[in-house]
């Protein structure tokens, strides 16, 4: 890691605990490349003392990549003091965005070592121990973050907000067409339901086993084994969730489980 690499990281992690956005990264320190912007994300563990306890993907359909002006999906990293217990509430305070995503997530009984050949589907899933509804919170660092760049985004961890991951869901999931599993979400206030959206797995990459497949395959060229334990949450499977605080978030994933998040000042 060099000097340049880890004040990067620093300048984006003090942010990320103040809840205060910068215009982007001083030239001296701004990644000019994906690598670049991998390298500062990498030390995100060495800067915070954290776990990286699993990884998400940004940006997994075209509108979203449009939105945020990249030219595919994103990979960012999931810290320990990043994954909220089911039934705490979520502080909205000095979040930008302000959305909820649902999303579907994996969590591995298996480690998978990068190495040169791709890791097929198959491989993929006979590593995975169980799959989880999901809620992500995203954020950024950046007070534009549509005109920060790809390079970038990939430095501030793609947008990574606080997550929640429910509970395991019952092992049919493996025999279910994920890409046309229906969720279904709420949005409610004090006055009742606000906003009713439904989504389905294949707004994540076509489905979100293509996603999964995807992001092992991008951490095994960079190098990156996704361990044992690790959770993937594998994007956003509906457009997301415009919230205030006191907001509470249902989401119904059908015979998969479902979820309920409070938001807070």
């Amino acid at each position: 890691m060099t000097g340049t690499t880890r004040a990067a990281c620093e300048l984006l992690w003090r942010h990320r605990c103040a809840g205060t956005v910068l215009g982007e990264l001083p030239p001296a320190l701004r990644p000019r490349s994906d690598a670049e912007g991998h390298a500062i994300q990498a030390a995100l563990a060495d800067v915070t003392g954290q776990r990286v306890v699993g990884w998400k993907i940004a940006a997994t359909s075209l509108a979203g990549q449009k939105h945020i002006n990249v030219d595919g999906p994103l990979a960012g990293r999931i810290l320990s003091g990043g994954v909220v217990e089911v039934g705490r509430a979520i502080s909205l305070a000095g979040n930008r965005m302000r959305v909820v995503e649902p999303e579907f997530g994996f969590r591995f009984g298996q480690s998978l070592p990068a190495r040169t050949a791709p890791y097929t589907v198959d491989e993929i899933l006979a590593a995975v121990d169980s799959l989880h509804p999901v809620f992500e919170v995203p954020d950024s660092r950046y007070a534009e973050f549509t005109r920060a760049g790809q390079a970038q985004l990939i430095a501030d961890a793609a947008c990574c907000g606080p997550f929640v991951f429910g509970p395991a869901a019952p092992a049919v999931w493996r025999g279910l067409d994920l890409s046309a599993h229906q969720v279904h979400a709420r949005v409610s206030d004090a006055h009742g339901e606000r906003t009713a959206r439904d989504g389905e797995g294949r707004a994540a990459l076509g489905d979100p086993r293509a996603a999964l497949a995807w992001l092992v395959n991008t951490l095994s060229v960079l190098g990156v084994t996704l361990e044992a334990g690790q959770c993937v949450s594998t994007g956003t499977c509906m457009v997301p969730l415009e919230v205030r605080p006191g907001d509470t978030v249902q989401a119904d994933f059908g015979r998969l489980g479902s979820l309920m998040l409070t938001l807070s000042d």
